[in-house]
């Protein structure tokens, strides 16, 4: 039987994968074949550990050190990628933050550019960083990890990282535009509420409890479904979905 979710000879790069929806995502390529390169800013030890759990189930990752705000980090981090495992066949820009819930008179110009930075240019810089090969070699797939923020403005605080993520959705139509007669598709997903460390270092119990509420599927959702999703945009199975922003959300938000 054929499958399309097949991913056996692909190189994959995904920022921000040393934990939470990242580590599943980069488990879940691996599985599905693809060679993986686990990007990390500070974490070091989740990193290396999920590399680990890869290479001892038989698969092949690297893990790599770079702040994808920085535009030369980004460079050196694409050329490691291309010298150890291959051209870059999918990018997953999943690194990102909140960083710190400020509300609008307590946010700082250089704190607003730090968020934006982290969220939504390191985002451009690193599709950008892969797109000439993509285009070349007439193959890509590149997906963006946005947030129901980016949909609905987030919660009190979170100003600078939802107006980051609605970005994300934006530009996620603008490269699939451009890319897409080259044989690159673009897409993103939006998740919801999802048990990460976002929420255990954002979220008090009081505001995990009025999320539920809010849910109808009655829970959070796992970086696990989320990966799934992922997955499938990355693979076959979405040979004809180029622009498209999918809710992960357990109902949360309808569009």
């Amino acid at each position: 039987m054929l499958n399309h979710f097949d991913l056996s000879g692909k190189v994959a790069l995904i920022t921000g994968a040393s934990s939470g929806i990242g580590r599943a995502t980069a488990e879940l390529f691996a599985q599905c074949g693809a060679s993986v390169a686990i990007n990390y800013h500070k974490n070091e030890a989740g990193a290396e550990e999920v590399c680990g759990r890869i290479t001892q189930a038989g698969g092949r990752a690297i893990a790599l050190a770079a702040d994808v705000k920085k535009i030369r980090n980004i460079q050196q981090l694409v050329a490691r990628v291309v010298a150890e495992l291959g051209p870059i066949d999918i990018l997953i820009n999943n690194a990102g933050s909140l960083v710190e819930r400020l509300k609008i008179l307590e946010l700082t110009e250089e704190r607003w550019d730090e968020v934006l930075d982290l969220n939504l240019k390191s985002a451009f810089l690193c599709s950008q960083a892969v797109a000439a090969s993509m285009m070349e070699r007439q193959t890509g797939a590149i997906v963006n990890v946005s947030s129901i923020a980016g949909r609905n403005g987030g919660a009190i605080g979170s100003i600078h990282y939802s107006t980051a993520k609605g970005g994300l959705i934006t530009m996620t139509k603008g490269f699939a535009k451009e890319l897409a007669p080259y044989g690159v598709r673009v897409n993103a997903v939006s998740p919801g509420v999802i048990d990460t460390p976002y929420h255990e270092q954002f979220s008090t119990p009081e505001a995990m409890k009025g999320y539920v509420s809010g849910i109808p599927l009655g829970r959070v959702g796992t970086p696990d479904e989320v990966a799934r999703v992922i997955t499938f945009l990355a693979s076959d199975a979405a040979a004809y979905l180029s622009g498209e922003t999918i809710e992960i959300n357990g109902g949360m938000l309808m569009l």
